[in-house]
């Protein structure tokens, strides 16, 4: 039996440390391979790329970093719209809405996040933003001296608003359903003494769930922003693209994503053309390795995160 045991050990030793290792090979080659691929655009100064919508020739800077602006600034807006409502949801399923409700709502959850992106795509062009265009008005006319809504106001609504308010749909039960599981591990010993000292419902959940599911949280929104920065077809569907660093979220033409930018021209593109898109792909993965490093670095810069306080 002890042989066996040593045995089991060793083969599971072995087999984490291949599954890491593999991890890690991985990540390498993909990295090496958009290095290398992009290499011949950004090592060449002389290097001029068209952009979608523009006759204009372009250095790799220049292509590269208006659509960096947007994919940041539409993924941070879905962001803002997704975390609160996501975190209200769990909460709402985890400790509030009784257990066959609960149950029915996590599995409309998970099946939420099953549903593939070309359909949320077709969703949101076809039925959500039709009925967004009265509340751009809306917005353009009351608060249009803020610079998120400036006029003028786009008619089709195919605006980086639109993109957004998909991608918060997108990825709020990706949030909601890591959240959720988080908050259901709480240790059952700390809301209970949160009562016995008269906390209310409420006040359990402030001083006893969350600061337990703290890091949960974190990571839960760090898999959701992967999927708003990296998120191609519902995007491409619903916005009309263009290149410049604009906060008026209410105008078509102004902004584009990498990821959608990158299926709209790659099809077609040869040469160097193609090698200025790898770099902007480059980019994007530059971009998802330091938001998640820097979530990792916020979930272990202080003990309490970790939920065992």
């Amino acid at each position: 039996m002890k042989n066996t045991g040593k045995v089991g050990n060793k083969i599971f030793r072995s087999g984490s440390t291949a599954a890491a290792v593999t991890i890690l090979v991985t990540l390498a080659a993909v990295a090496a391979f958009l290095i290398i691929q992009a290499w011949p655009a950004i090592s060449d100064p002389s290097v001029r790329v068209r952009t979608v919508g523009s006759a204009e020739q372009l250095n790799i800077w220049q292509f590269t970093a208006p659509q960096i602006f947007g994919t940041v600034l539409a993924a941070v807006l879905a962001m803002l719209l997704a975390v609160p409502l996501s975190i209200g949801i769990a909460l709402f399923i985890s400790h509030y809405a009784p257990k066959r409700l609960s149950q029915s709502l996590g599995y409309l959850v998970d099946l939420l996040a099953a549903i593939p992106s070309v359909v949320y795509g077709l969703w949101g062009a076809m039925w959500l933003i039709p009925k967004l265009v009265p509340l751009y008005d809306w917005l353009a006319t009351y608060l249009g001296w803020f610079p998120l809504f400036a006029p003028p106001v786009s008619s089709t609504g195919r605006v980086i608003a639109s993109a957004s308010l998909i991608l918060a749909v997108m990825i709020l039960p990706i949030i909601t359903a890591v959240a959720r599981e988080v908050f259901l591990q709480t240790p059952k010993a700390h809301e209970e003494a949160a009562l016995a000292l008269g906390a209310t419902r409420w006040e359990v959940i402030r001083m006893a769930v969350l600061p337990f599911g703290r890091s949960g949280i974190i990571s839960a929104s760090m898999l959701g922003l992967g999927r708003a920065l990296g998120e191609t077809m519902a995007v491409v569907m619903v916005l009309s693209v263009g290149s410049s660093y604009s906060f008026n979220i209410l105008q078509a033409g102004k902004h584009s994503t990498i990821a959608a930018n990158i299926a709209l021209q790659f099809p077609e593109s040869t040469g160097v053309d193609r090698s200025a898109l790898i770099a902007t792909g480059l980019a994007l993965f530059a971009i998802t390795m330091v938001v998640n490093m820097i979530a990792r670095w916020i979930i272990s810069r202080r003990a309490e995160f970790s939920g065992a306080n």
